[in-house]
């Protein structure tokens, strides 16, 4: 019987090519590869996507984006911007909303008493890191007070953004702390 095997070893080392002439080199390149997909790229495009990723870009608070948004920056589908309803001010206590982090208590005490007497001014803040959520209650001493707080500081630019002053929304169950 013969085999076809000679009995000869092959003297090649592990990961060395099989070709005589090609020794020690790597192939040219013809041409520039495509990155790699992801698992979910993959995923997407076996079920009908077009492979790229649906992520929303993340930006991070310096308002940089994220090494993984950085290569594309495909259109994203642009929500309708919300504006706030107007608040009828029925009681001194007024909502003021987009409010800058920045933003302190003594600021809002300072920028209120401009107009008339506040009893009190609270940034809302989350409970876990302290920051503030953008937006705050101011308590007025009157209605009229209020009223007119209103009509001068809706709109007007503070810190760099434009201030939303109107009338809190009063409801009978107000959860305590």
């Amino acid at each position: 019987m013969n085999s076809q095997h000679s009995g000869r070893r092959s003297r090649r080392t592990r990961g060395g090519s099989r070709r005589r002439g090609n020794r020690g080199q790597r192939p040219p390149q013809t041409a520039a590869r495509a990155p790699k997909k992801t698992f979910w790229q993959k995923l997407a495009a076996f079920f009908g996507g077009n492979g790229e990723s649906r992520k929303p870009a993340t930006v991070s608070r310096n308002g940089s984006h994220s090494p993984a948004q950085q290569h594309s920056q495909a259109p994203r589908d642009s929500r309708p911007q919300r504006k706030p309803e107007p608040v009828e001010v029925t009681s001194p206590r007024l909502y003021v909303g987009n409010l800058s982090f920045d933003a302190t208590e003594s600021d809002l005490f300072e920028l209120f008493n401009g107009v008339g007497h506040v009893q009190n001014a609270e940034v809302v803040t989350y409970r876990h890191n302290q920051r503030s959520k953008g937006f705050a209650f101011v308590s007025m001493q009157t209605v009229e007070e209020a009223k007119r707080a209103v009509d001068e500081l809706h709109d007007k630019e503070f810190l760099g953004r434009k201030l939303v002053v109107s009338g809190a929304k009063t409801s009978e169950h107000v959860p305590h702390e």
